[in-house]
């Protein structure tokens, strides 16, 4: 076998087991209540080693531009080549690899979501492939992602109960780059001027934040390989650099509830573009641009 062919039995193959990667779970009284309380949960590994591996592996058929299917980018976010020592965002990698498909459209994450969010219906927003290199030691803010609230970007949506869902393709921690939240700041609110993703000054960012005599408290979000965060969509959280040897991997799943519509004249978003030519006030995000994930009392097919 060549290594071309061997390459398409392997793609073919992590496309068959890919479905089922994730171990199903419960959401407690006590995860709901932490959720409310503190603005994100930590679930349980949700993803065996292989189904980890895959997405490790569709990781890196992604940066190399080795796409399944028809499908096309949906943005040029990241190019064949770029630089190695910045932080890669992909977004909608559902789009173009199975894998990443399988794990953000997966019933059993949408379920534990719906949970939280106290709703019958969950659909995929949109999804990112994130890779956050690795400084080997160097201090460097390059990879930093700045302190910020992720609905700040969603202004067009109907509703701020959302979530976003977290997945660590490797042990995650301080001293990788993880994760950390602002305890319980998704109760401040919508704050002005809090899309600041980019912006790589942590401590500025705070300084800004907590100005108003917020209380700022920060988490870090400590993660083994296939564990997960949901974390509310008004959650300041951000993400300081990667002090080792090795690239952050991880998955990102933005989860909508049903009936989520959208809201005229905020804030543009590409994503309204999928709504049609002139997206009309009111008009639900509901078609195959953002698929079911999740309805209660049935799995979700992914299907209107």
């Amino acid at each position: 076998m060549s290594g071309k062919q061997a390459m398409q039995a392997r793609k073919k193959s992590d496309y068959q087991n890919g479905r089922h990667m994730t171990m199903t779970f419960s959401i407690s009284a006590e995860d709901k209540r932490r959720y409310r309380e503190d603005g994100y949960w930590i679930s349980p590994k949700l993803l065996d080693d292989e189904g980890i591996n895959r997405l490790r592996r569709a990781h890196d058929r992604i940066w190399e531009g080795d796409f399944d299917g028809d499908g096309y980018p949906l943005d040029n976010a990241y190019a064949k080549g770029g630089d190695r020592k910045k932080l890669r965002q992909f977004n909608n990698g559902w789009w173009i690899n199975d894998n990443v498909r399988a794990v953000v459209t997966d019933p059993a994450i949408g379920k534990l979501a719906a949970d939280l969010l106290e709703t019958d219906e969950v659909r995929l927003w949109h999804d990112q492939v994130i890779w956050k290199p690795g400084t080997e030691g160097e201090t460097s803010a390059v990879g930093n992602v700045g302190w910020h609230q992720d609905f700040a970007y969603w202004q067009c949506l109907s509703t701020d109960n959302v979530v976003t869902v977290w997945i660590a393709l490797q042990d995650t921690d301080l001293s990788n780059g993880g994760m950390m939240t602002i305890l319980g700041s998704h109760k401040w609110g919508l704050i002005k001027d809090s899309d600041t993703f980019y912006e790589t000054n942590m401590d500025a960012l705070r300084a800004k934040y907590e100005s108003e005599g917020r209380s700022w408290v920060e988490e870090p979000c400590i993660l083994k390989a296939g564990q997960a965060s949901f974390h509310h969509g008004l959650t300041f959280h951000g993400s300081g650099p990667n002090l080792s040897s090795e690239p952050r991997l991880s998955v990102v799943a933005h989860l909508i509830p049903g009936g989520t519509a959208y809201r005229s004249g905020v804030q543009y978003h590409g994503n309204a573009k999928f709504l049609g030519p002139r997206p009309q006030d009111g008009q639900l995000f509901a078609n195959d641009y953002f698929p079911v994930v999740y309805r209660r009392n049935r799995e979700a097919t992914n299907d209107e």
